[in-house]
């Protein structure tokens, strides 16, 4: 589960870093990290108290059946599986601020879990995040209103169809070209770590439409890369980053929530292990990510993220056509 991205971008050596390599804005426990961080724990503590309530006044049968599901949950291999997942994915988001479906989905579908499956987990959990993290850049004004209405529509259709040609196809024959996509997703994260972004004299931004459909088919195919295909393309193109990370991280909500729902509809709900997994391990992951980012450069991360995706998808391309 993705805690809520630092959204004003201030003049710290590290948000200054990541705004010349084309990266968003890490959180630095702002008063707007902290107001999110109270609204989360008093919300988490209504719903908490409310099940607490329903469940002592259940009847026999449904308490039984509830706590059977929850040993199975707790003793099921898959979801300390998907706990680990989350935490490493956390991580790296916590610490560059993006690659979170990039890195869960090449941990899962490293441990085994199906194509359908592994993406599914990731845009579900990813539906509520990404809500904070649009409220957020719509407060700090940070959306452009005309770019956000040429992606948010296209990157839905693109997420959508890309969830049902991943649910008609066999995840057998999918499963190694959505490594390799993976394998091309970790070098590009890589090659960032070696190259500056240049300010460039035109703003006119070309094939917006085009790169959102693009953005949203490829990241429900491959479980991530609508933040590294879109954001990077559009401020590789000299868009402003603030306006360019505000915007398109604001569009991601709409492109999970579409492209969960899909999932949802068209591939079952046989992936909720490994979705309460990746939440679950989300939750401890802030810590470690704020030391890293205090002790490590970005440039650094970014060589070690790319190659952990690179050589993990590597390997595991390696044993799908060996």
């Amino acid at each position: 589960m993705r805690t809520n991205r630092h959204t004003e971008i201030s003049d710290t050596p590290e948000n200054q870093e990541h705004l010349a390599i084309g990266l968003p804005p890490i959180e630095k426990g702002g008063a707007l990290f902290t107001i999110d961080r109270r609204f989360v724990l008093f919300g988490f503590l209504v719903v908490m108290s409310l099940l607490g309530y329903w469940f002592s006044q259940a009847d026999h049968h449904v308490r039984h059946s509830l706590a059977t599901s929850l040993a199975a949950l707790l003793t099921s291999e898959y979801f300390w599986l998907a706990v680990g997942v989350g935490l490493a994915a956390q991580i790296v988001d916590g610490a560059l601020g993006m690659a979170y479906g990039i890195t869960s989905n090449s941990f899962l579908l490293g441990i085994g879990a199906s194509p359908v499956a592994a993406s599914g987990a990731v845009h579900v959990a990813e539906i509520f995040t990404t809500a904070f993290s649009g409220v957020s850049h719509i407060r700090f004004g940070n959306v452009d209103k005309e770019l956000f209405k040429k992606i948010v529509i296209p990157g839905v259709l693109g997420g959508v169809i890309g969830v049902v040609f991943l649910t008609a196809i066999d995840g057998k024959l999918l499963k190694p070209f959505i490594t390799a996509y993976l394998l091309v997703m970790g070098i590009i994260i890589l090659r960032k770590a070696f190259k500056t972004r240049q300010e460039k004299a035109s703003h006119e931004l070309k094939h917006v439409r085009k790169l959102a459909v693009s953005g949203g088919f490829l990241d429900a195919v491959g479980g991530g890369g609508w933040g590294p295909v879109v954001t990077s393309s559009l401020i590789g193109q000299g868009n402003n980053p603030r306006k360019t990370i505000g915007t398109v991280n604001t569009a991601e909500f709409f492109v999970a929530l579409a492209t969960g729902t899909s999932f949802l509809l068209l591939g079952g709900v046989d992936h909720w292990v490994l979705v309460a997994g990746l939440v679950f391990g989300g939750l401890f992951a802030a810590p470690f990510a704020a030391y890293l980012t205090s002790r490590l450069s970005v440039r650094f991360l970014l060589v070690s993220v790319g190659l952990l995706i690179s050589t993990l998808s590597a390997f595991n391309l390696y044993k799908i056509l060996v």
